[in-house]
């Protein structure tokens, strides 16, 4: 029977993600991956988590990724450095790439060799754009961040599945069904805590796997929806 796997933020640890995908999940080519978003900043590899994600799937895995807030502040830094320079070539504010650099913008344009948003490839903003924002199945919600249970209509409030941080479930807005997600990291303890006792409709798959030095975070966790098993391999590139 095929599996179904769902991995939450990466944060550029290419080591890390192939770690646990070829040594912990072991995918066949039936099997189901499914990519809560943030594959970049923070972690020096963002670009080669980019490239392996790519890989999986022109080699025909059956790949599902998500938008995290992280590839949004790229994609508008990019649109954003395009349009800087005017037609007297004077170059204008840049206040959300200034915004991205505290998030891991840095770490993020090394990995490409660049210094400039304007220069990233234009396969990978090609790929960012077809990021979707969510995905339902039978039983659960995969998203990023969240969903705004506030709004009538939890799905039509797209900033809220990118950055919103905290909300309380109305599982009768969405079919009754466990919303997954990460962005908010928290402890290994609490996730296996969560994802052991279903009366819980949302679990938060986000252990901070750049938060090596911290007790009880700095792993990068995946769950498979099926069974509940939980695949953790620790950080390998910080």
């Amino acid at each position: 029977m095929a599996k179904n796997w769902v991995i939450p933020d990466i944060h550029g640890c290419h080591k890390t993600l192939q770690s646990l995908i070829e040594y912990q999940i072991s995918p066949s080519k039936h099997d189901r991956l499914y990519f809560l978003g943030d594959y970049i900043d923070r972690g020096p590899a963002s670009r080669q988590v980019i490239d392996y994600i790519m890989h999986l799937q022109e080699e025909g895995y059956r790949i599902y990724p998500l938008m995290g807030n992280h590839e949004d502040y790229m994609l508008k830094a990019y649109n954003e450095a395009l349009e800087q320079s005017n037609f007297m070539g004077i170059r204008s504010a840049a206040p959300i790439r200034s915004a991205w650099k505290f998030i891991g913008a840095r770490e993020t344009l090394q990995s490409f060799g660049i210094k400039n948003p304007a220069e990233i490839p234009e396969r990978y903003i090609a790929w960012l754009k077809g990021l979707k924002l969510y995905i339902e199945l039978d039983e659960h919600i995969l998203v990023h961040a969240g969903l705004n249970f506030e709004t009538g209509d939890p799905f039509s409030d797209e900033q809220a599945m990118l950055w919103i941080r905290d909300f309380k479930p109305q599982p009768e807005k969405i079919r009754n069904k466990t919303v997954i997600h990460g962005h908010m990291p928290i402890n290994l303890e609490l996730i296996y805590h969560l994802k052991d006792n279903p009366s819980h409709k949302v679990i938060d798959l986000d252990n901070g796997i750049y938060m090596k030095n911290v007790s009880g975070f700095g792993n990068l966790v995946a769950m498979e929806l099926g069974s509940g098993d939980l695949a953790t391999q620790y950080n390998l590139d910080l």
